[in-house]
């Protein structure tokens, strides 16, 4: 038998995670896995996709060593005995060059929303309660990468305020030269 298909969570529960806790994450971490191939297809002749369980290892491993500075938070969003979705924050210190940014900004490291609850509104309300926190401690900025041809993503972000800010290109060291 299939759960029904939400179309709107209504109340979430927000849970903060510590180290102990984070193979909770591993099958949201492993759709946004699958998510994350998938449309990145474009990549495929200069970055290799690792398996899923290499995937989970290695992420595994950095949130185990981000959650070892107590300004990281990690976020689980809960409907009912569901986990929803989650987010892994960091803090870092804010380089200081042409805009001012205060001192510190936050950086979501992950923000994986099961497929199950696409369209639910579980994002909005995740990224809330991320604002929420960060707002209590003075911290003014956010950065949240999506993947380039995430255009759903990217349009989320639009909605909840967010606006490109930085590109990052990718390439193999030995790639092409410069073609003047």
């Amino acid at each position: 038998m299939t759960k029904p298909f939400p179309t709107d969570v209504g109340v979430l529960g927000f849970r903060y995670l510590g180290a102990h806790e984070v193979e909770e994450l591993a099958d949201l971490w492993g759709a946004l896995h699958q998510q994350h191939t998938l449309s990145a297809s474009h990549l495929s002749d200069i970055i290799s996709a690792t398996s899923l369980d290499e995937s989970w290892r290695r992420r595994r491993a950095q949130y185990l060593a981000w959650l070892s500075d107590p300004d990281t938070m990690a976020i689980l969003a809960e409907s009912g005995d569901d986990l929803a979705g989650y987010a892994m924050v960091t803090i870092r210190d804010s380089a200081q060059g042409s805009w001012d940014r205060g001192t510190r900004v936050a950086v979501v490291q992950t923000f994986a929303i099961d497929p199950e609850y696409d369209a639910t509104g579980v994002g909005s309300k995740l990224l809330e309660e991320v604002r929420r926190q960060l707002a209590s401690t003075g911290i003014r900025d956010i950065e949240f990468s999506a993947l380039a041809t995430a255009s759903e993503d990217i349009s989320f972000l639009e909605r909840e305020g967010f606006r490109p800010f930085v590109t990052t290109m990718v390439s193999r060291v030995d790639g092409f030269g410069a073609h003047d």
